[in-house]
């Protein structure tokens, strides 16, 4: 295990900003605002602000204030931060990040969280700096059993994970594989799949229904496209910084809370940007695009499975698609809340409410006991 600092070089800011300026752009058809993906003029706006006034250094600067190391599990290198608390009983959790997202999800929940916590905070494998990676078969199994192997290596015997979007993929199955050692899972940005069910539906299950719905016949052509050729998308992600950009922001306005006009009304757009870096300088456009392939040629991430018996709590935000019904086939629910204010990106959009669920569930658990 080895201390990690992030340094980006010089040169490598300097090929960011030719790129940006050299940016061949395409035409549009008028008037069509966002249904056809990310609108010209607005990409335009935010590519300058990105050239011109957004400052690296100082978001590295951010970053570099969190204790960072890296270890080798699995033929993989596994970047994390790790903040212990200044309560030496705190409970050790993890939190996972989703895609397109990082790190960088979690900067404002940090401070509190870490009153009550000692958190450990990975970059999924293939994602910014526990990428790119090298071999295949990193499915989501494989990413909870490296992230177990992680938290014994830091010597915690007991420990809650959260996780969102393909972190709330992982943390449950970090939970089956160590039933002993996970204390409670919390998860938002949770995907439940409709099943035979013959008992009606409420007026926010039909809602949730058709949001899930919508998401199938309009917004899921990225996984599509990264479930099946990931190579082939990564070529335009990885030479253009453009192209990175507008395939992340589209998601951000997309995903975030249907309250926001615009990407930047919801997420700050230095961290939006910040976590668009950590694609871009990372190089790893092909491998986290990779990590839906894996899930979609993974028999057993579909094969039914036996309810886990850990703990659960489920977060669910205004964007969320999760029905408690389909989420209880799998999982034991502990506590399940449902807000009127955040989205898909909640640490992001509402760090106060997501933090206060996180150590609600926990406290509810008595797996912390400070008041």
């Amino acid at each position: 295990m080895e201390i990690f600092r992030i340094d980006i070089p010089q040169a490598d800011l300097d090929d960011l900003h030719r790129r940006l300026d050299q940016t061949r752009w395409p035409d549009e058809l008028p008037g069509l605002g966002w249904e056809r993906g990310v609108p010209l003029g607005y990409l335009k706006e935010l590519a300058e602000y990105w050239r011109s006034g957004y400052d690296w250094r100082a978001q590295e600067a951010r970053l570099n204030e969190l204790p960072q190391f890296v270890t080798d599990i699995d033929g993989a290198r596994i970047h994390f931060a790790h903040v212990r608390s200044a309560a030496a009983d705190a409970t050790p959790l993890m939190l996972i990040h989703g895609w397109p997202g990082s790190i960088v999800e979690f900067l404002d929940v940090i401070g509190p969280l870490s009153q009550d916590f000692h958190l450990v905070i990975p970059s999924v494998p293939g994602h910014g700096f526990s990428g790119p990676l090298r071999e295949a078969g990193w499915t989501d199994g494989r990413v909870a059993r490296a992230f177990t192997e992680l938290m014994a290596r830091l010597g915690y015997d007991r420990y809650g994970v959260q996780g969102g979007d393909i972190g709330a993929f992982i943390a449950p199955e970090m939970g089956r594989i160590a039933p002993d050692n996970v204390v409670g899972v919390h998860v938002n940005a949770l995907v439940t799949f409709p099943t035979d069910d013959p008992a009606p539906f409420t007026e926010r299950e039909q809602e949730r229904l058709a949001l899930f719905k919508h998401f199938q016949d309009d917004l899921m052509g990225y996984m599509q496209i990264q479930g099946t050729r990931p190579q082939t998308l990564a070529y335009g992600l990885t030479d253009s910084p453009i192209g990175q950009l507008a395939w992340i922001v589209e998601k951000f306005y997309e995903w975030t809370d249907p309250a926001a006009k615009l990407p930047e009304d919801a997420v700050d757009r230095d961290r939006l940007l910040t976590n668009v870096m950590l694609y871009w300088l990372t190089n790893t456009a092909r491998s986290s695009a990779n990590s839906y392939y894996e899930r979609f040629h993974d028999a057993s991430m579909w094969a039914p499975k036996a309810p886990s018996t850990v703990p659960t709590g489920v977060a669910v935000f205004t964007t969320d698609v999760a029905i408690r019904r389909f989420a209880e086939q799998t999982n034991t629910i502990t506590r399940w809340t449902e807000y009127e204010r955040g989205g898909h990106f909640a640490a992001l959009e509402a760090p106060d409410t997501f933090a206060a669920d996180v150590r609600a569930f926990f406290v509810t658990r008595a797996f912390v006991t400070r008041a």
